[in-house]
């Protein structure tokens, strides 16, 4: 399979020899399994030893002639810490269990059940990440993940582009960018970040962006932006390729098709 090398102005070089993972049968099924094995969450929980802080002078017992028992005084059995005590007189409150103040929490939020046991086989995870890279260069799968090209064309996928489009500064890089995507692509390649309406604004996840382009580069090659994600080829996975769906808007340069040459013999 051949792809067109383009320059940083977007136009046809000359014709490159592209890996054989570029025209691999997508498993859309294997990309699902290796992105749920993937998924991580922040593990949460109260302190352990929360509500059996107190800094009263002790817990009540309920055991039969004990002193400071709570036997045989007609009390509910719930555990209660003394206040103060004046001899034989104390002052108890209830303490320790959920349904008291300042006790434990009844079913907290465990740290174990958040830890993420799953594991995926290595030829898998291979053919996941080959069916991935093979979507960015399919056009309809580029096609049907963006609502917004409806009723538009993606054309002359998968798109590679010269080295020196690591070495532009950043006008010059969105500059080239756009015109190798051309300006429908362009709009929902770069990084836009907004303020979500409703009340996630309270909850902690106040703002919205999207996923943008992805630009993969050579190992020894480095490029600074904020305008999208950039990674390797040699970190390249498939949560960046396939994140929500196969199909993500990807520019390869000329040093990372040789190197996912080698990769994938």
């Amino acid at each position: 399979m051949k792809g067109n090398l383009l320059d940083i102005k977007g136009k046809e070089k000359s014709k490159i020899d592209l890996p054989k993972c570029f025209d691999t049968l997508v498993r859309k099924d294997i990309i699902a399994k290796v992105i749920e094995t993937k998924k991580v969450q922040q593990p949460y929980a109260p302190s352990p030893v929360a509500g059996n802080q107190s800094s009263a002078s002790g817990n009540l017992v309920h055991r039969r002639h004990v002193w400071k028992s709570q036997y045989g005084r007609g009390m509910s059995r719930v555990p209660r810490k003394r206040m103060s005590q004046r001899g034989s007189q104390f002052n108890w409150v209830a303490a320790v269990v959920p349904n008291t103040r300042g006790g434990r929490r009844a079913h907290p939020p465990k740290v174990l059940s958040m830890i993420n046991t799953l594991k995926i086989n290595k030829k898998e995870l291979q053919i996941a990440l080959m069916s991935a890279i093979s979507a960015t260069a399919n056009a309809a799968m580029v096609f049907s993940r963006y609502a917004r090209l409806t009723d538009k064309k993606v054309l002359n996928t998968p798109y590679i582009v010269e080295n020196k489009i690591t070495t532009l500064k950043t006008k010059d890089l969105l500059n080239s960018v756009e015109a190798i995507l051309g300006k429908e692509l362009f709009s929902l390649a770069i990084q836009t970040k907004k303020v979500r309406s409703g009340k996630g604004k309270l909850r902690g996840r106040k703002y919205k962006s999207n996923q943008g382009l992805l630009l993969v580069i050579g190992e020894k090659e480095s490029i600074k932006t904020t305008a999208f994600d950039i990674t390797t080829s040699k970190s390249l996975g498939v949560n960046d390729l396939a994140q929500g769906s196969p199909g993500r808007i990807t520019i390869y340069t000329e040093s990372a098709i040789k190197e996912l040459g080698e990769k994938f013999k």
